[in-house]
């Protein structure tokens, strides 16, 4: 059977004044408590940080096993693939149970950003596409090709990206993790202005996650420990699927590598979209959400918008998307929103989400996303009990 989540833990994101040791830390401490166990049980660490030299720790693996003495001696590993490093480091966690190497692991995402200039961030991130053919384009000028590529073939859906803004800020509101916990509004996102201008046409700020800080964390356990657990959250499926880089050997409105893995992951669980309660998906850019919801079978291709249009996504609607705010009012420390996602949906199953809470919800999905759409990470998740 595939392994589960047996605990967790989560730092409020935002601007923090804590280190990215002091993150780590606290977060391990904290998800190692969650679950119930000493750290003596736990067979390795993994730590999903991109860097990317937005600080200066650059060899931060062993940090996780400074949370306590029983960690040391453990293997410890950094993983990193772009902005779905959290993913890739609990998927490399998750193999090592499979293949019987370890049957009690800890996994840590964590970021730390703002400590640096915009300018600075936004180079650092750039750092994730093909140099050769757009080094020296900053992210949002990336995304903006997307929006710009979706408009020409679709018409222009500035209002459909303003809406998905306004719903994940609104979600957020009600989040206590978010770094933004303000309710915007539609038409202040719809509206070029002194406080939301063009960052890179069409895209504007507010269509545009959030520079943060933060940590999180989850402890996985073979399904032989994991049954012991009444709050355990099992992987029901999982999908890594890796597109080229270069942008120009794709079709920006296919969105190709997401809807690879999607029908992936909901071919491994048996699943269809329909199946899922909610999910958590990669809003980097609201565009970004827009495709998903084409590449997740949600809508037809050009259509997303009528996920919107017919309330799917929406907290009362049968499939919400980001009930946490997403990337675009959580906020997006890098390493840190893989696990964060993973997080945020073993709360929804347990019951324990809060405001944030869907009814009833047994079936959530994760989408993590590194690059342009590059590194695509989808994992299917449900109570195990």
């Amino acid at each position: 059977m595939n392994p589960s989540i047996i605990g967790w833990s989560h730092l409020p994101f935002g601007r923090r004044d804590d280190t990215l040791e002091e993150m780590i830390i606290s977060v391990a401490r904290g998800a190692i408590a969650d679950a119930g166990i000493s750290s003596n049980e736990i067979d390795a660490t993994w730590l999903g940080h991109f860097n990317s030299g937005l600080v200066a720790d650059g060899f931060p693996a062993s940090l996780t096993i400074q949370a306590d003495e029983g960690l040391r001696w453990k293997p410890a590993t950094r993983v990193e693939n772009a902005c779905a490093s959290g993913s890739a480091a609990i998927y490399n966690a998750i193999n090592a149970i499979k293949a019987g190497d370890a049957e009690i692991v800890l996994v840590v995402g964590a970021e730390k950003m703002t400590n640096n200039s915009t300018a600075d961030v936004a180079a650092a991130l750039g750092g994730a596409s093909y140099q050769k053919e757009e080094g020296g384009l900053s992210f949002p000028q990336i995304f903006a090709q997307f929006a710009q590529a979706y408009f020409d073939e679709f018409g222009d859906h500035s209002s459909t990206l303003a809406t998905i803004a306004a719903k994940n800020h609104a979600n957020g509101v009600k989040n206590p993790l978010a770094h933004m916990r303000k309710d915007v509004g539609f038409e202040f996102c719809n509206t070029v202005s002194e406080k939301n201008p063009i960052v890179a046409d069409p895209l504007r700020v507010t269509d545009c996650s959030l520079i943060s800080d933060g940590a999180a964390a989850i402890v996985i356990a073979s399904d032989d420990v994991a049954k012991q657990y009444d709050r355990a959250v099992r992987f029901r499926s999982t999908a890594h699927v890796q597109d080229v880089l270069p942008m120009s050997r794709r079709k920006l409105t296919d969105f190709e590598g997401p809807a690879r893995a999607f029908g992936s992951a909901f071919d491994r669980a048996g699943i269809q979209v329909d199946d899922l309660d909610f999910a958590e998906i990669h809003d980097c850019f609201t565009i970004a959400e827009l495709l998903v919801y084409e590449a997740m079978g949600l809508a037809p291709k050009g259509k997303g918008a009528s996920a919107l249009e017919q309330g799917t996504v929406f907290p009362d609607g049968d499939l919400p998307i980001n009930l946490s705010g997403g990337l675009k009012a959580k906020g997006h420390p890098v390493g840190a929103t893989g696990v964060s996602m993973h997080v945020m949906s073993a709360m929804q199953l347990n019951g324990e989400a809060g405001d944030l809470q869907k009814a009833d919800a047994e079936l959530g999905c994760v989408f993590n996303m590194g690059g342009s759409g590059v590194a695509n990470y989808c994992s299917i998740l449900e109570r195990r009990n």
